[in-house]
């Protein structure tokens, strides 16, 4: 396939002011952007309002648009000690992307996907150990001839001088499958203990009650997994020895995970979760856990003020999570999230005053979050990339430059990237 180029670029400085936190306590899908300058000119960087406290060292950040005409691109990440990515789009196809020249080839060799609704290519991760071995991990749905879909995990050797993955294979098909086009998750990630991760949906099943799939730990819907590299089961999973539950399952009590990240100190597996009506989540898994889905919840039912469940903090056997966005805030639809640690900030385009900051993608919002992280307190400090009409599916950090990228979903859509000018 022929290469195509489109890098552009523009810079604006920042501008730095405390108290910047409470502005955007309530967070809501209709935030006032008086604290932003903006302009018109869709390739200029949004100037934001940061945190003088840490962010006294930054005087400008351009934004460059890596890739135009992409296709409801949804995962990302990069390989080591080069300057190539790999982006999938979900109507199934991967990408080889030459983060330097703006180019990109397409990979041969993927899997049938299931591409209707939510469904089709989702996420691709690659081995701690990468090029040696070369295995690239995709998560993806799938449909069986009845029509019934699931979330799938996989992995194949990548091929970079002719791009191709060659040796697929299916790892794990969640179940039960189910009669749905929603809710497939999903985010993989290789641990600190060089385990996969992966975040299965509840397939938008709607029974708000304990019999939800999301609390019955004999399904994989609604729970984050966790398989060794080459799909078999842990012994150490939580659930290993009762016969009642799925081997798989790491945590459950999720409705639609698509954020997971490492954190770079505490080695800790920080996810997002959408809501229902509000009621997002950020969480920190620990094995075994149950984080309520549906029955403690912060969310309300869609186009009511009826709450789902009870409030975390009315059941002593759930887990809360670290920040939310209650009913009635107009939530943050969460999507992919990453650590920015002070190293890759130190890269050549690194932006120094951002280190140790979270930043999560937002879709219904249309920008993406900054928090500051204190241990398990999370602050929010700031809205970026408004007013340019971006559903962020996905970000991550260059760990060779610095550069914090994020992947836009539309049916023509971008990568764009944030560097120190």
């Amino acid at each position: 396939m022929k290469r195509r180029s489109y890098l552009r670029q523009s810079v604006l400085p920042l501008i730095a002011s405390a108290g910047i936190g409470a502005v955007f306590a309530g967070c809501t899908r209709t935030e006032s952007d008086d604290s932003r300058i903006t302009t018109s000119d869709k390739m200029a960087s949004t100037t934001t309002s940061t945190s003088a406290q840490s962010d006294t060292q930054v005087s400008q950040v351009r934004i460059e648009t890596v890739l135009t005409g992409l296709t409801h691109p949804w995962g990302l990440t990069h390989l080591p000690n080069t300057q190539k990515s790999l982006l999938t789009e979900r109507v199934g196809r991967l990408l080889l992307v030459d983060r330097s020249a703006g180019t990109y080839d397409r990979v041969n060799g993927v899997p049938d996907v299931f591409t209707r609704g939510q469904g089709g290519l989702l996420d691709v991760c690659i081995h701690p150990s990468f090029p040696d071995p070369s295995w690239v991990y995709l998560t993806y749905a799938v449909a069986r001839d009845d029509g019934a879909t699931t979330t799938a995990v996989g992995r194949g050797r990548l091929d970079r001088d002719d791009p191709r993955i060659t040796d697929f294979e299916a790892l794990y098909y969640a179940r039960p499958y189910a009669d749905s086009a929603g809710h497939f998750g999903s985010r993989v990630i290789v641990g600190p203990d060089n385990k996969l991760y992966i975040t299965v949906g509840d397939r938008q099943f709607k029974d708000f009650g304990p019999d939800h799939v999301a609390q019955d730990r004999g399904s994989d819907l609604g729970a984050t997994l966790r398989l060794n590299l080459d799909g078999t089961i842990p012994d150490s999973n939580p659930f290993i020895d009762d016969s009642s539950a799925r081997d798989a399952i790491f945590s459950y009590g999720h409705r639609n995970a698509q954020g997971l990240a490492v954190h770079p100190d505490t080695n800790a597996i920080w996810q997002t979760e959408f809501g229902e009506r509000d009621g997002d989540e950020i969480n920190i898994l620990t094995a075994g856990d149950n984080y309520g889905w549906p029955i403690a919840d912060e969310s309300c039912q869609y186009g009511s003020d009826e709450p789902i469940g009870v409030s975390h903090g009315d059941r002593e056997d759930v887990v809360a999570p670290v920040y939310s966005w209650p009913c009635g805030s107009g939530g943050f639809p969460p999507s992919g999230m990453a650590f920015y640690d002070a190293e890759t900030a130190s890269k050549s385009r690194g932006i120094v005053g951002w280190q140790g900051d979270l930043f999560v993608g937002g879709l219904a919002s249309q920008s993406l979050a900054r928090f500051r992280i204190d241990n398990q307190q999370v602050e929010l400090i700031d809205h970026l990339l408004t007013n340019r009409g971006w559903r962020i599916r996905a970000v991550s950090a260059a760990p060779d430059t610095g550069a914090i990228y994020a992947v836009i979903d539309s049916d023509d859509a971008e990568l764009i990237r944030l560097v120190s000018a």
